[in-house]
């Protein structure tokens, strides 16, 4: 189950990504205005018991995790609840893992060993790469997605990093970015919601690393954040703005865009539905 993947999953060019889990019947909504997918960040538990409400209230959408922490959900325990699901709702679930965070773990230990450790382990549990996808942002982690699993994840870039991603693994390998929106044409109000949501990212070292090699400098990347660096990784504007910024990824050679709506969950299924049009989804009955 090392080799590369040779099939790409297919969540649609477009899906959702929330900070937690949302309620089923904006999922019902979302899959309505088109979208294939929606992801649930915020290191989500492994027992995956959030997933299958959302699967059983909708028809064809996918969730995805983005992403299960390998240092707080064990993989056996993972690989025993992405069986359980894909058995009720086949082909419908995408387990997204990732490494989190040297900051925020105290036993954090040569992260690239234990993600491969982690992987070694779902491989023995018989999860399918097919059907996972790693949090990569640098070259290592990159390349090793594209080897052990559909591909990447990436999260808080930009479309040069899809572009560089891309360049790196690949066209057989899956790439999912995800990117912030703001739906407002009052840019300093925008940037002040998209500066809130980043502010937790600029203390971390892997985020900082890449936003250096995509050309940002020390100041750029210094709190509260450049707005050149918060204009790169929040989209804002017209609805008509924020999906050309989106189609961006696209045209750089991503497979699917997961949107992450920030400004609080009263405004997820608003925007979702102003942008819909733009991005060209069609809408289901």
């Amino acid at each position: 189950m090392t080799d590369a993947v040779t099939h790409k999953p297919d969540l649609g060019r477009f899906g959702v990504w929330t900070f937690g889990t949302p309620k089923t019947e904006q999922a019902v909504e979302i899959e309505k205005l088109g979208y294939g997918a929606i992801w649930i960040g915020g290191s989500p538990a492994g027992d995956l018991s959030y997933v299958e409400p959302l699967l059983d209230a909708t028809e064809t959408l996918q969730i995805a995790t983005g992403i299960i922490n390998v240092w707080t959900a064990k993989a056996e325990e993972v690989a025993e609840a992405y069986h359980r699901v894909e058995k009720a709702y086949p082909g419908r679930f995408l387990l997204g893992i990732g490494i989190g965070h040297p900051e925020h773990t105290e036993e954090y230990r040569k992260p690239y060993d234990v993600l491969v450790e982690y992987l070694d382990a779902l491989d023995a549990a018989k999860v399918p790469t097919s059907r996972r996808v790693v949090a990569a942002l640098g070259p290592k982690v990159l390349e090793l997605s594209a080897k052990r699993s559909a591909g990447a994840h990436p999260y808080l870039t930009t479309p040069e990093h899809t572009g560089q991603a891309r360049n790196l693994v690949g066209n057989t390998v899956y790439i999912a970015p995800e990117h912030k929106v703001v739906l407002s044409t009052n840019v300093e109000e925008a940037r002040e919601v998209g500066r809130g949501a980043v502010d937790f990212y600029l203390n971390l070292s892997n985020y900082l690393n890449n936003w250096k090699r995509l050309g940002f400098t020390d100041e750029d990347i210094a709190k509260p954040g450049s707005d050149k660096l918060i204009d790169a990784v929040v989209a804002h504007g017209t609805a008509d703005a924020i999906a050309a910024r989106l189609n961006e990824h696209l045209a750089s050679g991503a497979d699917h865009v997961c949107i992450q709506v920030l400004g609080g969950w009263d405004r997820l299924v608003p925007t979702l539905t102003e942008l819909a049009g733009p991005l060209g989804l069609t809408a289901k009955d």
